[in-house]
């Protein structure tokens, strides 16, 4: 069976910013075995693949590792293909996944995910393992839908992290979320872990948003802010808490498009 793909930069601002994304239009779903042996052979953080139904399309994201229920930076890359490379006419998608609808609207040069607002609760016990993996005691703890949220004094904090990934591999959930106050361009920074996924650590998270966003409206008082993951590629982002929904927007860019080749 042959099949397109394409690898696309998701949350970038030049070449070889932003996050990695493989994307693979399909008309009917493989078996899950076969999409996650691709997503494994890839090897990127994720590979998205998409079918088209009666509103938009279903969509299904894929790690090296597991299949996960919601991901940003491979939904902005998807949206990205059907636009520019499908040729789809609106400028909005609609998404169906297992978190439920999702949509990225066209805006320019700029995409924008409109996805559901994590649930956060306040933290008061570190688990065991997270400062020894860490290196750093956070200020504040939060847990969310998936992951872990990490709130630590400054910018530098953030960048200056060497996480022990062993260590943080071994605790539950999908991921740690490390975040601060950005210091002059940025109104927050943050850098995404996710070893327990098979990622230790992740480029640019456009889920990690829905968490990051609204701790940062509520802290800093502006429901529109500008936000950049301090990856080694980085990740630029726009946000907007928007209540239940939090608006995501970044751009992307074409890295490559092929075939790939697998049993049927």
């Amino acid at each position: 069976m042959k099949l397109n793909i394409y690898q696309v930069d998701a949350f970038s601002r030049d070449s070889f910013s932003g996050n990695p994304a493989a994307i693979v239009p399909l008309n009917k779903w493989l078996a899950d075995n076969v999409m996650q042996k691709i997503a494994e052979e890839n090897n990127l953080s994720e590979t998205a693949f998409f079918m088209p139904n009666d509103n938009g399309f279903d969509i299904r994201w894929f790690t090296p590792a597991v299949e996960v229920a919601l991901c940003g930076h491979a939904t902005l890359a998807s949206a990205y293909v059907i636009f520019e490379e499908l040729g789809f006419e609106k400028d909005i998608i609609n998404f169906n996944c297992k978190s439920g609808p999702i949509s990225v609207q066209r805006q320019k040069a700029f995409l924008t995910l409109d996805f559901p607002t994590d649930k956060l609760e306040r933290v008061h016990d570190i688990p065991v393992g997270l400062y020894e993996g860490l290196g750093k005691k956070p200020l504040e703890l939060w847990s969310g839908r998936d992951d872990i949220l990490c709130v630590l004094e400054s910018q530098a904090d953030v960048k200056e992290l060497t996480p022990d990934f062993s260590i943080l591999k071994k605790l539950p959930g999908r991921g740690i979320i490390v975040t601060a106050r950005g210091d002059n361009e940025y109104d927050f920074v943050s850098r995404g872990f996710f070893p327990q996924s098979g990622i230790n650590e992740d480029p640019a998270t456009g889920s990690a948003h829905t968490s990051l966003t609204p701790y940062w409206s509520r802290r800093i008082g502006k429901s529109t802010m500008k936000a950049c993951q301090l990856s080694s590629r980085k990740g630029y982002f726009q946000v907007n808490d928007n209540g239940d929904r939090t608006l995501i927007s970044g751009q992307a860019r074409l890295y490559l498009k092929g075939e790939i080749y697998v049993d049927s």
